[in-house]
């Protein structure tokens, strides 16, 4: 905020003196806005410091709870040997497995039906004697009721829409000359089902409806036992892994749905880890040292150069007790790289030792990343709460500025009126003393003739 002084417009020969005054006044009295927008300099460079900090504490956060996933999960990755026939996901297996699907004989698919005959009008043609009529959808029956203004396919369409039955009814025009208008059923579930429209309750000899297309379930066998689900989602099947089921396979063709322990996956995320480390220890050592950044002294820096001494110190038990152990290694500089050969040359027993160090949701690196996230924690981290501190303190400065903003334009209104006022007398008794002064030489000349000067 920057307060312009008025113009001062005065008649005296001192006007400028006057606009000197009333500019000193108004830089003077505006000191302390610029004091309180120094301050809000300030708060805007701790928010940007406190706002990288927190990005790089919460990707480490994030590496950290990987590497504490991929323990609780024991590295396993899935995989398919043909994922345009299957599909699978991991969502928590727990031990390594090999399975084998043949026979998928059939996608599961929605049942869809239309009506057998066409009508020529889509709201004038009646579709049944008395309007009643009853919808079937697997084991469940709806009664139609159209009245006589109803009585149409658009009457029929919307009923059935409105009907709760879990189908929907949709109108086509076949654009032929006569009976061009048809009334297509599709149940909004896959699976085998039962879709039929009776024109008489309990009759399926007045059904209205093709019986073409009942819907399909998902058939197949899994190590050769058959499988049929109403859905091509199948996660109940497999504990930990859900089946996605695309298309049928050809006679004799086998999908193979593996779920193995990958040291590639615990080497990803420890890659990952490092970068993330590195990118957290460089965000707090810009405000350490000799050309410390605005956070020096700060107790979130002081916390989170706790937290980075939490990491690389950890140590479990078993034969990997340490990060040293998995080719984890910092130079003298405090950055970390990872040694692959020396991970990869651990043997099986030290691989498996390597993911019980990872620890789980809660424990070792999982309770780690928890310990992040209290401070990296975008909506209740101390990184946070210190910004919408700071936000807090912005915004009173605000206030404060725009207080004294007023109080500076009072001042300067009555100082230039006061000022006005002055130059006004000032310019009266300069016109007085002219006057005066003529008054006098017409006297002196007139006593005593003309003087020489």
């Amino acid at each position: 905020m920057s307060i312009t002084p008025l113009k001062f417009t005065g008649i005296s020969s001192f006007s400028e003196d006057f606009q000197t005054i009333l500019s000193r006044a108004v830089s003077i009295a505006s000191l302390p806005v610029q004091q309180l927008q120094n301050n809000q300099s300030e708060i805007l460079s701790r928010k940007q410091a406190l706002g990288s900090l927190r990005g790089a504490v919460s990707g480490l956060a994030i590496s950290v709870e990987s590497l504490a996933h991929i323990g609780a999960n024991r590295g396993l990755s899935v995989s398919s040997s043909n994922t345009s026939r299957v599909t699978v996901t991991n969502t928590g297996v727990t031990g390594s497995g090999v399975y084998r699907i043949t026979d998928v004989t059939s996608v599961a698919g929605a049942a869809n039906e239309n009506t057998i005959a066409g009508l020529d009008t889509q709201d004038a043609t009646q579709v049944d004697a008395d309007g009643a009529l009853e919808l079937v959808s697997g084991t469940n029956t709806y009664s139609i009721s159209l009245a006589s203004e109803t009585n149409n396919l658009t009457g029929l369409r919307d009923a059935i829409n409105n009907s709760g039955a879990g189908v929907t009814a949709t109108i086509i025009n076949s654009g032929a000359g006569s009976g061009a208008y048809y009334l297509s059923l599709t149940t909004r579930q896959t699976g085998e089902t039962t879709l039929a429209l009776n024109g008489e309750a309990g009759s399926p000899a007045t059904n209205l409806l093709t019986s073409s297309n009942q819907g399909s379930n998902a058939e197949f066998s899994l190590n050769g036992i058959p499988i049929s689900r109403a859905d091509n989602t199948i996660g109940d099947v497999i504990d930990g892994l859900t089946l996605n089921i695309l298309a049928a396979t050809e006679p004799g063709e086998e999908v193979t749905i593996s779920a193995n322990s990958s040291r590639g996956s615990l080497a990803n995320g420890i890659n990952d880890f490092v970068k993330a480390y590195n990118a957290a220890a460089q965000a707090v050592n810009r405000h350490i040292g000799e050309d410390a950044g605005i956070l020096s002294g700060d107790s979130i820096l002081r916390q989170t150069q706790g937290l980075l001494r939490e990491v690389t110190g950890y140590q479990g038990p078993g034969l990997v007790s340490s990060l040293a152990a998995l080719g984890i290694e910092l130079d003298k500089t405090g950055t970390m790289s990872f040694n692959s050969a020396a991970f990869y040359s651990l043997s099986t027993a030290q691989f498996e030792s390597a993911l019980d160090f990872m620890g789980s949701a809660t424990t070792g690196f999982g309770a780690l990343a928890k310990r992040l996230d209290q401070v990296s924690n975008p909506y209740s981290g101390l990184i946070q709460k210190q910004q919408e501190s700071l936000d807090t303190a912005d915004t009173r400065i605000d206030e404060q500025i725009a207080a004294i903003g007023e109080r500076i334009s009072f001042m300067q209104s009555s100082l230039a009126l006061k000022l006005q006022q002055a130059d006004l007398l000032i310019s009266q008794f300069s016109s007085q003393q002219s006057q005066l002064e003529a008054v006098i030489l017409s006297l002196n000349t007139a006593s005593f003739g003309k003087q020489d000067r």
